[in-house]
């Protein structure tokens, strides 16, 4: 390769992966402190809200039409039903997610609190899948349902007639390329998107409401017909109750409001332990954002009924999937019309951005933490077009299909705020708030039903997350088992008499002893330094420190390290670690040990009995094993050069 090409080529792997953390990888360093100035970076929360908001407010294209088909001409009682649990139920339920995981972790994180070892990792790999499922099919579903609009506007169907999934698969590269020119256009596009969408829906709505107003007919031609089908109110309500989970759509963008909470401004005096400001400002966020979806919903809902014949709604109608699209042409004119279309196809395009954004921000806070995804993993531009591909898929997969997919999305919203309502009834139980656990039990209770009833009308969206879900813990175990071998000790903090011990024998030849801990007696230390000597043919007068690591969570993968010191019967000096893996931690200590002192240490140990699978398989899952063998693997992958690395001596 020529030096231009070569030059080339790492200016692109630079652009790539820019701003990655090089954690876990190389040498262990100390803690990086949060920068001064943390509680100034970010948006204000405004223009945030247009970034979920491209995802909650694009509903309005084809909420209504849904509305129209599951409940007829209820659809204005069952939205009034959909509102009510949007802001007596949803909205506090993520307010209160914002103020107990301020770092965009969401439910996720709460859930996984309670969880320890392997079975809290999995059950996160678990809740990720259903993420996945909601955030990847909100791309896909928003492309296919704005390349529909576009495909059956009036002046173009004949050409594009036939050329959906076309259309579809150059909307998501398209929302990739967004991505990859940084975070900040993404929200620049949200703004301008957000706010002409949202004032051609009040042109829309003013003018629809006029017509209803001047047409006084039509009011009375529905109230007889509603009281002719259904008879009294209680029963309307009580139908409008059991269509209410088909609507359930239309309380999309509450997880992806959580998600993206670190990029919300903060105060100055915020902090990372607790930043105020931040949580704040981001329940404004989800409170205007529920408030004017709220109103706009209940209003296109009334006049779309009234002023639409049913049949339109029906497939192959013209105001299937596009109710509002087609009162904008009806009463506003074909120019008005195709203006308001460009926009609702722009804003279905862009609605991707805020799924896109949530899943940056999730899957590079768990997966690489756990080991169970590529360092690179951590970087943004790597990412995105990762999840870029996988929605190629999605969209091939699925033909492109609006409908196909909406099983999987209405399972993927209603399993994540299904989450986050148990998840904040633990919390308000913890601290004791005897109302709000009431509360927020009631409210987990409407949404466990609506997600049991919407699996039970709709398995596919089950069976679809259940893909994700494989998928994901497939790739992550993978990638775990590639990952086995890397350092991934994040930092090394040694006390006064651990650092004292370690360069008292660098004046001499550093030797560690690895020991298993048992008895602690002076006869087991004794024992150890007799069949060292014996095993590796060593004077009496050689000096040692004896290293011991006890396992804590080996589920574990990345995590700072803590070495005390501490001195045994009077004559035993040892190094005590916790870590959640023994030979990741060993290869760490002598690594520092090395950097502090300028020597290279050697250390001894014993080879383990049993078989060496089933050893490995102990190293994967539990941290302890074949230890020798695996810390000079650490050690060979870490360090490169064998003149530099520490000894590793097994009798």
């Amino acid at each position: 390769m020529s030096p231009s090409n070569e030059t080339r080529t790492s200016k692109l792997r630079a652009w790539m992966l820019e701003g990655l953390s090089d954690m876990g990888r190389g040498r262990p360093s100390r803690p990086v402190e949060p920068a001064p100035d943390a509680g100034h970076k970010g948006q204000p929360w405004y223009r945030v809200m247009c970034l979920t908001g491209v995802d909650y407010f694009s509903t309005l294209g084809y909420q209504p039409g849904i509305a129209a088909l599951a409940a007829g001409l209820l659809s204005p009682v069952a939205t009034v039903v959909l509102v009510v649990v949007t802001l007596a139920g949803a909205l506090p339920v993520y307010r209160r997610v914002a103020e107990e995981s301020p770092h965009g972790e969401g439910s996720i994180a709460m859930l996984s609190r309670l969880l320890s070892f392997w079975k809290g990792k999995l059950f996160v790999l678990t809740l990720l899948g259903f993420a996945a499922t909601d955030f990847l099919i909100t791309i896909t579903l928003s492309a296919a349902d704005a390349s529909t609009h576009l495909v059956e506007n009036p002046h173009l169907n004949a050409a594009l007639h036939d050329k959906q999934l076309i259309i579809t698969m150059v909307l998501i590269a398209l929302l990739g390329a967004v991505f990859m020119k940084g975070f900040l256009e993404a929200i620049g596009v949200a703004v301008a998107l957000v706010g002409t969408y949202l004032a051609l829906n009040a042109v829309v709505v003013a003018t629809g409401l006029w017509q209803v107003i001047t047409q006084g007919h039509v009011v009375t031609d529905w109230t007889a017909a509603l009281t002719q089908e259904h008879g009294n109110v209680l029963v309307m309500v009580g139908v409008a109750l059991i269509v209410f989970p088909k609507l359930a759509l239309g309380l999309s963008g509450f997880e992806t409001g959580v998600a993206v909470m670190p990029h919300v401004k903060g105060d100055p005096e915020d902090t990372e332990a607790r930043p105020a400001g931040r949580i704040r400002d981001t329940k404004k966020l989800l409170t205007t954002a529920a408030l004017i979806m709220s109103v706009f919903l209940i209003c296109t809902s009334f006049i779309t009924t009234v002023l639409i014949p049913h049949q339109e709604f029906e497939p192959g109608g013209q105001a299937n999937g596009r109710a509002l699209a087609y009162l904008a042409h009806a009463y506003l004119g074909s120019a008005f019309g195709t203006v308001y279309d460009v926009s609702t196809i722009a804003i279905l395009w862009f609605a991707g951005a805020s799924a896109m954004a949530g899943l940056l921000n999730l899957m590079p806070r768990y997966l690489p933490k756990y080991g169970m995804a590529p360092h690179w993993a951590r970087a943004v531009r790597p990412m995105v077009l990762v999840f870029t591909l996988i929605a190629f898929l999605v969209t091939w997969l699925f033909d492109a299909d609006v409908d196909a997919q909406g099983g999987a999305y209405a399972t993927g919203v209603l399993v994540l705020i299904s989450s986050a309502a148990i998840a904040v009834t633990i919390a308000a139980r913890k601290a004791r708030q005897k109302r709000w656990t009431i509360g927020f039990g009631a409210i987990a209770a409407v949404f466990l039903y609506t997600t049991v009833l919407n699996v039970i009308e709709r398995p596919d969206g089950v069976k679809i997350g259940a893909c994700f879900i494989a998928g994901i813990m497939l790739v992550s175990f993978l990638s775990r088992l590639g990952r086995l071998f890397e350092l991934r000790v994040t930092h090394i903090e040694l006390d006064e008499l651990a650092e004292r011990f370690i360069r008292d024998i660098a004046h001499r030849t550093p030797r560690f002893a690895a020991n298993k801990p048992l008895r602690r007696d002076e006869a087991e230390y004794r024992h150890k330094l007799e069949q060292i000597r014996t095993d590796n043919e060593l004077p009496a007068s050689d000096d040692f420190v004896f290293v011991e690591v006890t396992v804590t969570d080996p589920s574990e993968f990345e995590a700072a390290l803590t070495v005390r010191g501490e001195v045994l019967h009077d004559r035993y000096r040892v190094l005590t670690l916790e870590s959640s893996s023994v030979s990741n931690s060993l290869a760490a200590l002598l690594l520092h040990a090395r950097d502090l002192t300028g020597t290279r240490p050697h250390i001894y140990f014993e080879w383990t009995e049993g078989n060496p699978f089933a050893n490995f398989f102990r190293f994967f899952l539990f941290g302890h094993g074949e230890i020798a063998p695996v810390t000079r693997e650490v050690l060979r992958e870490a360090e490169p050069d064998p003149e530099l690395r520490p000894h590793v001596h097994v009798g």
